[in-house]
């Protein structure tokens, strides 16, 4: 049982902490020879060592490595015999990602995209809230907060291209930053403008529930936030994000003929949360319970399992109580 990291950031590092005791070797890759080192000195598991950029051919590959290297890593990995476990939230990637699902499923290997906090697990929550209702009619996702450097530069930078939504069968493209939406989310997090951005949520969420009559995402996003996001980012991003928040709200027919609202929310911070969801994937993966080929975390046959296994490791869901109407 070997897995690997690549890229020990702010959320590759926390993938590495979740996995340290749950695996016989544990392999980190970092072209950062001193964040490398210092991670780790930080997990004091004598399981675990260096490896190469590709993985060294363990079973499990996991890629947190800045976004727009996932598809090239991902093909190699591949190719060297690994399943691959990706967190990157770029919709390009994703799109790249899902596009290996033959090359995946010839080489029997399994392929999980969008393995992280948004996407990752609100897929896990989307899927959980639309196994209680007979029809799903429209899914939300919101997300407020970043998980260090390189998912605060793909927030500055979906901001400013267009977000996709689907609707009424079809795909529609809006001005990022537009759309304003207020989410409640867990406290203490609360409530927070979200906005329209290049999101890959809704790509993963309809293959899994074309039937649905509308598919958005949106993020949180500042006056400033919007106003600057054609420059450069003003000021260097820390080097952990904070807290932040995801919302799923699920909406419905029920078993009863009802319409069913069910909403689903969890506070953490997106780089722990990320690394945790990463984990339990990779683990799901390395015990054959993720299918072969390319697929998001909303495409598995059974969610339940998972969200348990995250809930015994932190990672707790809020639910809200919705309102329903008899369908006429």
């Amino acid at each position: 049982m070997r897995i690997a990291v690549l890229g020990v950031g702010a959320t590759g590092s926390h993938v590495a902490r979740q996995l340290r005791s749950s695996v016989h070797e544990l392999r980190l890759y970092d072209p950062d020879q001193t964040r490398l080192r210092l991670v780790l000195d930080a997990l004091e598991a004598p399981t675990a060592s260096t490896c190469g950029p590709t993985g060294d051919g363990a079973e499990v590959v996991v890629l947190a490595t800045p976004n727009g290297t996932h598809v090239r890593s991902a093909e190699a990995a591949l190719k060297a015999g690994s399943h691959v476990v990706s967190l990157s939230d770029r919709p390009s990637d994703v799109e790249g990602l899902l596009a290996l699902n033959v090359t995946a499923r010839r080489l029997r290997r399994s392929l999980a995209v969008g393995a992280g906090f948004a996407p990752g697990l609100t897929c896990l929550l989307a899927h959980h809230g639309a196994s209680l209702l007979e029809e799903v009619h429209s899914i939300a996702v919101a997300k407020v907060g970043t998980g260090g450097p390189a998912c605060a530069r793909q927030h500055h930078r979906a901001l400013k291209r267009s977000g996709r939504d689907w609707i009424d069968g079809a795909w529609v493209f809006r001005r990022g930053g537009s759309g304003r939406e207020l989410a409640w989310f867990p406290e203490p997090i609360g409530a927070h403008d979200c906005y329209r951005a290049d999101l890959p949520s809704p790509l993963l969420l309809h293959r899994v529930y074309p039937e649905a009559n509308r598919i958005s995402a949106r993020v949180s996003a500042t006056r400033r936030d919007r106003f600057t996001k054609w420059l450069p980012m003003l000021r260097p991003p820390h080097a952990d994000g904070g807290p932040g928040a995801v919302r799923v709200e699920v909406r419905g027919r029920s078993t009863s003929g009802a319409v069913e609202t069910v909403v689903y929310g969890v506070m953490a911070y997106p780089s722990v949360a990320g690394g945790g969801v990463a984990a339990v994937t990779a683990l799901e993966v390395l015990a054959r319970r993720f299918p072969l080929g390319a697929h998001g975390l909303g495409e598995i046959d059974e969610p339940l399992p998972m969200l348990q296994d995250l809930h015994d490791r932190g990672l707790r869901a809020a639910t809200y109580e919705g309102s329903s109407v008899v369908a006429g």
